[in-house]
């Protein structure tokens, strides 16, 4: 778990420093960071809702990679190869749905991919950046601490 605490903080300070994260005092809410799950429909389709998870709270990991590749079947609609978060570090991504929806990741924002079964989401990047580099980390829980927007 410890491998994990300086990417965390990076993301953390990151959303901080972009305005995303607000800091609870007496009284307050705990913080959270802004975050976006993608999940599969009972007719297998992938949608997504907008959510935080919290902030400085431990969540279970065993690993996690940091990636700035691009697979070839990443670059087509696709199911989550498994439940995990994703943290993007880099580059703005325009995300699609089955119902043709769209949403934008950013770094600062949280993706929670758990759209793993049916046909799944397809992705692009629309930042002038070079690479989109990320996070991976597999959930091991059932529970992803994720809280949607009201």
């Amino acid at each position: 778990m410890n491998r994990c605490a300086p990417a965390a903080r990076q993301v953390l300070a990151m959303a901080v420093m972009a305005g995303t994260v607000a800091v609870a005092g007496a009284g307050e809410e705990a913080a959270r960071i802004p975050a976006i799950k993608l999940y599969s429909t009972p007719d297998h389709h992938a949608a997504f809702v907008r959510g935080t998870v919290p902030a400085l709270h431990k969540i279970p990991t065993q690993q996690f990679w940091l990636s700035n590749s691009v697979e070839p079947w990443a670059q087509n609609t696709h199911p989550a190869p498994r439940r995990q978060y994703v943290v993007p570090l880099q580059g703005v991504l325009e995300f699609r749905v089955s119902d043709g929806s769209t949403f934008r990741l950013v770094p600062g924002t949280v993706l929670l991919a758990e759209d793993t079964q049916g046909e799944g989401h397809s992705w692009k990047i629309v930042s002038n950046d070079k690479e989109w580099v990320r996070a991976y980390i597999p959930m091991v829980s059932e529970n992803d601490e994720f809280e949607a927007d009201k």
